[in-house]
């Protein structure tokens, strides 16, 4: 896949910092079934760099992403999506700052299957009543290999191709932040590869700030920095990540000094 979109510059009104959860707390359930998902977490997204989260089972990472995402809302604490507290808003208004400055990719695609591809990159654009940038789902298009297959539904596309369309249809409102759940989950290690590529491309060359929520040391050796979770907390933070380094700080999670570190 070639990488060909010449670089751009975010908004100037946009924030250094992309998101922030403050001190965040996640129960689920009451009483002795109540599980603490997040106890406490701490996060800074910066703008314009590619973030990896990860740790064990249950950790929390998926529940801080949809925190932050503003999927879902928290029992205490603060998010932050640029200078806008998440935490004080209502279903409708996260609906609608979802829609406008947030992008998704999820490991499943969850693309429409009676659109085609081009109907589904140019979704949240129709949506939202706004006419789609051209020139920037052109360029899209190309760089992701997809000029041949607009005109195709998903069943019609492989599972590569799905997710290609699945980054195009995130990147296409030209969202302040792309969180992505386990985006290679379904892939073959190629296709995979070759998306983890454009994500980094698209966070060093695009500007574009992006947040990965993954299990895979080498999916998360693409991002510039990997946060991990523990037992609902932020426990560590790796920048320049390497796949020995990931792994080395994995091996060292369940350590009680580690576990205790925030």
């Amino acid at each position: 896949m070639t990488i060909s979109i010449a670089p751009t510059q975010p908004p100037q009104t946009r924030s250094a910092v992309a998101a922030q959860a403050r001190d965040v707390v996640k129960i689920y359930g009451r009483g002795d079934t109540a599980v603490r998902a997040l106890d406490g977490a701490s996060l800074s997204i910066p703008a314009g760099r590619f973030t990896a989260v990860m740790g064990p089972s249950g950790s929390g990472k998926s529940t801080l992403m949809h925190a932050l995402a503003g999927l879902d809302t928290v029992d205490a604490g603060q998010v932050l999506l640029g200078d806008t507290d998440l935490s004080r808003l209502g279903e409708r208004q996260r609906t609608l700052l979802r829609r406008e400055r947030i992008g998704f990719v999820f490991q499943s695609f969850n693309l429409v299957p009676t659109l085609s591809a081009v109907e589904n990159i140019v979704l949240p654009l129709t949506l939202a009543g706004r006419q789609p940038d051209q020139a920037w789902i052109d360029e899209l298009v190309a760089t992701l290999g997809l000029a041949d297959r607009l005109r195709h539904r998903p069943t019609e596309l492989s599972g590569g191709q799905q997710q290609r369309v699945a980054v195009a249809r995130a990147l296409a409102p030209r969202p302040e932040i792309v969180f992505a759940d386990e985006p290679t989950g379904n892939l073959d290690s190629r296709a995979g590869e070759a998306l983890l590529g454009f994500l980094r491309h698209a966070a060093h060359e695009l500007a574009q700030t992006i947040v990965m929520v993954t299990h895979d040391p080498n999916a998360a050796a693409y991002a510039d920095r990997v946060v991990f979770l523990a037992d609902g907390r932020v426990v560590d933070d790796l920048p320049e990540p390497t796949v020995p380094t990931i792994l080395s700080r994995m091996a060292s999670l369940d350590a009680p000094a580690l576990r205790k570190k925030k």
